[in-house]
C-alpha cells in the first residue's frame, strides 16, 4: 500500500523514536515516527511531513522552519529542546537550593533565541525560605522579568493564565518541582500520562523524555506546555561571546560604546558595560556571570578548538 505525506506535530521526542500527532486525517490521529539515518534534528514542537510505512508507524521526511529553537551544548554535543515555543517557564525551588548560574544561563539562552522567559519561583509553602530565595534574585527585577511565586504542591491556579493560548516549555533543575507541575497541569485536567505513552509503551520515562500536553484548544489557539527532562546543566557552547552580550539586556544600551571594537567586557580597559557596572546600572552578580561563563567557554574553546563557537 502506498501512503501519502501527512502533516503534523512533534508531541514527542523520546531520541531515536517521536511521537507525531496528526492533522487533517481520520484515520490516525498519533503515529511512533523515526528519522532516517542517524539525524538527530528533530525536536518536540516541530512541524514535520511524515509518510506513513504502516498503519501505526512513519518516517518523518521533512522538518518546517521554525520560528524558534532552544537549544543546549557544550563542546562535544547539541541538544535540542524544543521549537515554535512562545515562552519558556524556569522553574527555581529554595530548597533543594537552586543554581543562579543554571537560572542566568537559561535566562540567557532564551533571550539568544527570541523565547520569552517567566522565573516560576516554586515551593512558596516555605515561607522564610521562600522569601530569602526572592531576595537572592531581587537583582532581576530591573530587568522587567516576570519572577512569579508558586506553591504547585498545594495550588497551580496563579500560574494558569500565564498559560493561555501559549505553548510553554517548561525547564529546571530536579527537584525544583517541575514534574509536580506538569502532574497538578496535565493529570487533573487533561489525561493520565498513560494514556500518551501507551502509544510508544515508555510510561515509565515520563520525565525522561521531552513531552507535549495540550491543555486547550479555544478560538484556533492552542494552550500547551511541553516538559523536558530535568537538568543539572545548560551549556551555551553554541553561542558565540557577542551572542552572550547581546542576551544580557542590561548590556544592550552599552554595546558598541566599548573603546575596542571586539571588547568582550571581561577585563578590557575603558569597557563601556565595565563601566556602567561600576556605575550601578548593571548588577555585579549579573557581570559577575557573564565574566565566569565567557571565561568558561573560551577556556573550553581552547581546549577544543576543532569545535566551532558561534550563532546556531
Amino acid at each position: 500500500m502506498k501512503y501519502s505525506v501527512i502533516q503534523g506535530t512533534v508531541i514527542g521526542d523520546f531520541g531515536r523514536e517521536f511521537l507525531v500527532e496528526l492533522q487533517n486525517t481520520s484515520e490516525y490521529s498519533h503515529m511512533t515516527c523515526s528519522r532516517k539515518g542517524r539525524k538527530q534534528d528533530v525536536a518536540c514542537g516541530d512541524l514535520v511531513d511524515v509518510v506513513p510505512t504502516s498503519l501505526t508507524q512513519a518516517r518523518i521526511e521533512k522538518i518546517h522552519p521554525r520560528k524558534n529553537v532552544l537549544y543546549r551544548s557544550d563542546a562535544w554535543r547539541e541538544k535540542t529542546l524544543a521549537a515554535n515555543v512562545d515562552q519558556a517557564i524556569i522553574i527555581i525551588a529554595p530548597k533543594p537550593t537552586f543554581s543562579e548560574t543554571f537560572l542566568n544561563l537559561c535566562l540567557v539562552a532564551c533571550e539568544a533565541a527570541g523565547i520569552h522567559p517567566i522565573i516560576m519561583l516554586n515551593k512558596m509553602d516555605m515561607a522564610e525560605e521562600h522569601a530569602a530565595a526572592r531576595k537572592q534574585i531581587s537583582y532581576l527585577d530591573p530587568l522587567g522579568y516576570t519572577i512569579l511565586p508558586m506553591s504547585a504542591k498545594f495550588d497551580i491556579a496563579p500560574l494558569k493564565p500565564h498559560l493561555e493560548h501559549k505553548v510553554s516549555l517548561l525547564v529546571g533543575q530536579s527537584g525544583m518541582g517541575k514534574s509536580r507541575t506538569v502532574n497538578a497541569l496535565v493529570l487533573n485536567e487533561v489525561t493520565k500520562v498513560a494514556d500518551y505513552s501507551e502509544t510508544l509503551d515508555s510510561g515509565k520515562h515520563t520525565t525522561t523524555f521531552t513531552r507535549m500536553y495540550r491543555l486547550s484548544r479555544e478560538m484556533g489557539r492552542d494552550t500547551a506546555i511541553i516538559d523536558s527532562p530535568g537538568l543539572q546543566s545548560f551549556g551555551l557552547f553554541h553561542l558565540s561571546d557577542q551572542d552572550i552580550a547581546h542576551a544580557m539586556p542590561e548590556f544592550r544600551p552599552h554595546i558598541g560604546r566599548c573603546k575596542f571594537n571586539d571588547c568582550t567586557h571581561t577585563n578590557e580597559p575603558h569597557c563601556a558595560v565595565i563601566a556602567a557596572a561600576e556605575a550601578g546600572k548593571i548588577s555585579t552578580a549579573r557581570l559577575g556571570f557573564y565574566q565566569a561563563l565567557i571565561e568558561q567557554l573560551q577556556d573550553l574553546h581552547a581546549a577544543h578548538p576543532e569545535w566551532k563557537r558561534g550563532s546556531t
